[in-house]
């Protein structure tokens, strides 16, 4: 049961054939079972990429990452994001990224913030 299941060469794999979800409620059954998936691989992630983060703040992380698509109605475009996020987490148990990979989970991702530039900067820029 589960996400996991095993490969032939003896590897653990999360990732499973494609899902196509008849229902909303067969695409929300998906969701929450890669949402365990991520839950439960959190201490072993920290442990792998060797991450300055407390299980506390990954789990947070976690659930905010969920959250952002919790809109989404079409079971195709629900479908497809639990695809990819099971090919994250695969990817991730795998060591397939590095740390700083990892990392970008924490970033905005709009960016760093910059400041407007004040009228005194924007004349000696000669703007």
């Amino acid at each position: 049961s589960g996400c996991s299941s095993s490969s032939g060469s003896g590897e653990m794999s999360v990732v499973q054939k494609g899902v196509v979800s008849a229902t909303r409620a067969d695409a929300k059954t998906a969701v929450l079972g890669l949402y365990r998936a991520w839950y439960r691989s959190i201490p072993t992630v920290i442990q792998m990429y060797r991450l300055d983060k407390s299980p506390e703040e990954c789990k947070d992380k976690l659930r905010e990452r969920f959250y952002k698509n919790k809109e989404a109605d079409d079971t195709r475009v629900i479908d497809m994001l639990t695809i990819k996020g099971k090919m994250e987490l695969d990817e991730t148990l795998k060591m397939f990224k590095q740390t700083t990979h990892v990392m970008r989970f924490w970033e905005d991702p709009s960016g760093p913030v910059q400041n407007p530039k004040s009228f005194f900067q924007k004349f000696l820029d000669g703007n």
